[in-house]
This record gives structure tokens, C-alpha cells and sequence, in this order.
């Protein structure tokens, strides 16, 4: 078991400390600072967020899109056949993106993430991923009607390949493929071809042929409309799904083969209340139950991007959500029964509001509780 972050992380300081990212972009704005300057004032919040995710007891942790203006044109404005044009709103939100628009087919010509994810790499002894928006989304989002949407998402597919392939090289454990835009295929045909067609140039050499794991998340809402044939068909090693704005992804994840592995996004990352752990902890373990999948191929993680959460309270969910890893790691054990309400554990234990074992299972915990030399 593990959790892990799924999209951008809050760039605002934490109560009571200084907003220096913003100070950053003024510094930045008069030229005060230089681009290097600006990238050491980066590098300095990546730090904080690393230490928080660490200390929440995540991994593999993520850079929190720090270096990133948004998610579409942090690879198109380095990938040969982009302009940056109008605004684009993102799905449903109230969130708008710099709208990408394709003037000839894509092309990479040089690594667009890799020195992001080695500085990040470089803070810490735990696994670190990296993010890449999928070509179908990229594609989909952008301004494609100079050239036509299936030729610039395979032609985007392809250059994506290199990059994965550059990252891999770099020695990057995981990366996590965004394809946000699976949510609206629907039963289209086209779309759905069009779909399997794209992973399939963008996961080409990989699969099992190297140490690099990647991952598909699918967030902002349902997938399963597009059928298990479409979004299992490349070779992903595991798959993150948003199950708050898309709770029939469970059928997806109901379906998945069992080799492959799930991460369950069921942390609510548009509220902020704060989630129950007795909910991440039911979700694991029916994840892990599919298919005979088991904990070891199962993770958490928060349903979106947490970015428009206060810090403060973005920190108490990862808290929260590492917690519950740990806990749900513990199938079956008297710990994970004490730690988590008693409603959720057995009948017994629910009508006294607290856990209340038997008096036969009292006495096993209280023989094993004891010294092995008083057993002796």
C-alpha cells in the first residue's frame, strides 16, 4: 500500500508565512530577478513541498506542478508545432489554461521534464514521478483544426514516446500519464480508436522492457462510458482514478486485469473538509479485492489536484491520506481495528460507540500483549 499525489499541489504559503512565490513573480515582472532567480524561488517551495509530503509519509512524491503554468502548455511550448493562443476553460471548473494551438504536426526535439524531476529527485531518498499530460488530452484540448485532431494526437503520441523514453534514461521510476480527457469519449467509436491507437505509440517500448513504471490517471469525472476494451488496451503497469467526480470509474477498476495496479482517488481534493480514513481505508481494500489484485498493487491518493486548497488544509488531507495507507497496509490486524470507528469494524463494536472486542478476543490480546518471558 501507498499514497501518493495526483496533480498540482497549493503554491500558497502556509498561515503565517510569506507568499514568496508571489513575491517571485512581481520580482520577476520588474526585473529584479532574473529567470534563474525566479527558478531558485521555485526550487526553494519544491523543497517545502517535498518535506510535507514526506512527512505525511507519501510516496513516490511529485514537484506539486510547481514549475508548471498549467498542465497543457508546460509541454506544448517546448514540442516543435505549437503556438500559445487564447484561453481555454478546463473541463467543468472555473479554471482556464492558455489554449495550445497546433500549426503543423508535433515534434520533440529535446527532453522537456527531465531536469525538473532530477532537481526534485535530488531532495530526497524516496521515489519521485513525474507528470506528463497524455497526447489524447493535449490533443483534444488544443487548437487542432488547421491540421485535424487524429493527426496531431498521434503525431503528439509519438513525440511523447521520446519523451518517456528520456526520462526513463534519466532514471525516473514512475511516470504518471494524464489523460484527463478520457472522461469524454463516451461511446463515440472514432474517439475510442482514436484513444487506444494514441497509448499504444505512446507507451511503445515500454511495458516490460524497462525499469520505468507508468501510470495512467484518469481525473475530472467517468471514463467507463468508453468501455474497458479502450482504456485497458495499452500495456500500463497501473491505473488512478477519480472517484469523486467520477464514482462509476469503480466499474473500471472492478474490471482492470488484476497484474496491473490501481490507486484509488478518493480523497476528496475539491472540499475542504476532511475526509473520513474509514472511507480510504474501504476503498483500498475493495480495490485490492478485484480481480485478486491484493494491497500490494494498490494505492491512494487524492481524487485531483489539490491546488485551490489552502495549504494548510491540502497538508491535513496528504496527512490524512498517508495515515490511511498504513492503516489499510494492516489488514485484519487488532491496530488497524482500534484505529479506525468502531461503525466500521463489527456490530459489537458499533453499539458501544468504541472498540469492544469479546471477552474471549480480550483475553488473546491481552496474552499477547504480554513479555515473552512472562510466557515462558
Amino acid at each position: 500500500m501507498f499514497a501518493t499525489l495526483v496533480g498540482a499541489y497549493p503554491r500558497t504559503p502556509l498561515p503565517g508565512s510569506p507568499f514568496k512565490l508571489r513575491a517571485g513573480y512581481g520580482q520577476l515582472d520588474r526585473c529584479e530577478i532574473d529567470a534563474d532567480g525566479f527558478r531558485a524561488v521555485q526550487d526553494e517551495l519544491i523543497r517545502e513541498i517535498v518535506d510535507e509530503q514526506e512527512s505525511a509519509g507519501l510516496e513516490p512524491l511529485t514537484d506539486g506542478g510547481i514549475r508548471t503554468e498549467d498542465p497543457l502548455t508546460y509541454l506544448a511550448r517546448d514540442l516543435d508545432g505549437f503556438e500559445i493562443s487564447g484561453l481555454l476553460r478546463y473541463f467543468d471548473t472555473n479554471t482556464y489554461f492558455r489554449q495550445p494551438r497546433a500549426v503543423r504536426e508535433p515534434r520533440w526535439t529535446r527532453p522537456i521534464a527531465v531536469d525538473d524531476w532530477r532537481f526534485t529527485a535530488s531532495l530526497t531518498d524516496k521515489a519521485v514521478k513525474q507528470n506528463v499530460v497524455g497526447p489524447y488530452t493535449l490533443g483534444r484540448l488544443a487548437d487542432t483544426a488547421e491540421v485535424g485532431q487524429e493527426r496531431v494526437t498521434l503525431a503528439l503520441a509519438e513525440a511523447l514516446n521520446q519523451e518517456l523514453r528520456a526520462l526513463a534514461d534519466a532514471g525516473c521510476p514512475l511516470i504518471q500519464v494524464d489523460e484527463d480527457a478520457a472522461t469524454l469519449i463516451g461511446e463515440d467509436r472514432e474517439q475510442q480508436r482514436l484513444f487506444r491507437e494514441a497509448q499504444r505509440r505512446l507507451l511503445a517500448g515500454f511495458g516490460g522492457s524497462r525499469d520505468t513504471h507508468v501510470s495512467l490517471a484518469i481525473t475530472m469525472g467517468n471514463a467507463d462510458a468508453a468501455g474497458t476494451d479502450t482504456i485497458f488496451d495499452a500495456p500500463y503497469s497501473s491505473y488512478l482514478f477519480d472517484l469523486i467526480a467520477g464514482p462509476d470509474n469503480w466499474r473500471l477498476i472492478a474490471r482492470a486485469p488484476g497484474e496491473r495496479g490501481i490507486i484509488c482517488g478518493a480523497l476528496d481534493a475539491r472540499n475542504t473538509a476532511l475526509d473520513t480514513k474509514e472511507l480510504l481505508i474501504w476503498a483500498a481494500h475493495y480495490a485490492a479485492s478485484t480481480a485478486g489484485r491484493g494491497l500490494a498493487r494498490v494505492g491512494l491518493s487524492p481524487s485531483t489536484s489539490l491546488e485551490y486548497l489552502p495549504r494548510d488544509r491540502a497538508l491535513a488531507k496528504i496527512k490524512l491520506l498517508g495515515e490511511a495507507a498504513r492503516l489499510a497496509a494492516m489488514a485484519g490486524t487488532e491496530e488497524l481495528a482500534r484505529a479506525i470507528d468502531p461503525r466500521a469494524v463489527d456490530i459489537r463494536s458499533a453499539a458501544f460507540g468504541r472498540y469492544a472486542p469479546t471477552a474471549r478476543k480480550a483475553a488473546e490480546e491481552a496474552q499477547a500483549a504480554q513479555p515473552a518471558e512472562e510466557l515462558a
